[in-house]
């Protein structure tokens, strides 16, 4: 008879590799941070290239997530 949990991460590292969602959130909600104009990254000003930084890796920090929970 086989466990229910067989092939998924631990409890508890699950719950700890979750602590990486909180990453985009805090990067991007912290606006002094990159609240500027330069450097300019192909005409865009850090303020807007930042943000938009965050959406690839959010993706990719989303689905490191969602694999390590199995």
């Amino acid at each position: 008879m086989q466990s229910d949990h067989a092939g998924r991460a631990q409890p508890g590292r699950s719950r700890a590799i979750r602590w990486l969602l909180i990453i985009p959130f805090v990067a991007v909600l912290w606006v002094p941070f990159y609240n500027g104009t330069s450097p300019r990254l192909f005409g865009f000003p850090l303020f807007y290239w930042y943000q938009l930084l965050w959406i690839p890796l959010t993706s990719i920090i989303t689905w490191i997530v969602y694999r390590a929970e199995g």
